[in-house]
């Protein structure tokens, strides 16, 4: 019996799980039969050809698209069927393929915004200008720096009060990712967080995606086709294909899954 205790007790507890989990769109198959896991502090890397079912995952986990079978776990909880603004005060941010800021706002007002689903005061005590909104819109400001901060000097200082259009593309990248921290998350979905960044840049974001877990504690997936970047950051991988996962483990057993290379490179010509 104590020996069934420790074991239970050594089990990473899965933050995230999806269930049999299938999208499709018309008769199309973006995703079948999906199962996996994500348990927390882990960060997992889900790679796969275009067009393997990567960003629907993502759109299926946020509830922005709907899910045609099975179910998908948040804390041991089916989030199937919510809000996509509920599945974010659940506990879930993302970013996107193609940045989405609020391109006029500043910096700083970008990220306390982005508070909003965590607000206790409304348009009541704001059209009063109560102490307690103001109490409240304090805190909102200080926690926005407190998360740019963790960018150094990228996104603090002058740059803070910089509408985010003047922003580089970079920073844009970056302010994205800040604004998804902001929402207060367990889990952040990272969506391609280095395309269009040169190596200097890709190394300094693959070094914060991991400062990401260790420093604030959120379990990640990271979809990703940079595979330096997957080898550098990832716990485990989950490989896709035509909506079906064909490998799961460590990012040294899937590089060598002949279906992950068949899946890539295609089926190799016979020699004569």
């Amino acid at each position: 019996m104590t020996t069934q205790t420790t074991l239970t007790e050594a089990m990473p507890t899965a933050i995230l799980e999806t269930r049999n989990l299938s999208v499709s769109f018309g008769g199309l198959h973006a995703l079948e039969e999906l199962d996996m896991q994500v348990s927390q502090g882990e960060i997992v890397s889900v790679i796969g050809p275009n067009g393997a079912g990567k960003t629907t995952l993502f759109n299926a986990i946020t509830a922005t698209v709907d899910i045609s079978a099975g179910d998908i776990l948040f804390e041991g909880q089916s989030v199937r069927g919510l809000d996509p603004n509920k599945v974010t005060t659940r506990g879930i941010a993302r970013t996107f393929q193609n940045v989405r800021l609020f391109a006029n706002m500043s910096v700083l007002e970008n990220v306390m915004v982005s508070q909003h689903c965590r607000t206790k005061q409304h348009a009541f005590g704001a059209l009063l200008y109560t102490k307690a909104f103001r109490r409240e819109e304090a805190e909102i400001r200080q926690r926005a720096t407190e998360i740019l901060s963790f960018f150094g000097t990228r996104l603090i200082g002058y740059r803070m009060d910089q509408p985010a259009f003047s922003l580089s593309y970079a920073n844009r990248r970056r302010l994205e990712i800040a604004r998804a921290m902001a929402t207060q998350p367990k889990l952040i979905l990272l969506d391609e967080p280095v395309a269009g960044m040169n190596p200097v840049e890709t190394a300094e974001l693959t070094g914060m995606i991991r400062r990401l877990r260790d420093e604030w504690g959120f379990a990640i997936i990271v979809i990703e086709h940079d595979m330096g970047v997957v080898r550098e950051v990832s716990d485990r991988v989950v490989v896709l294909d035509h909506g079906v996962k064909i490998a799961e483990g460590s990012y040294e057993q899937v590089s060598k899954n002949s279906q992950v290379i068949e899946a890539y490179l295609g089926k190799g010509v016979p020699e004569k």
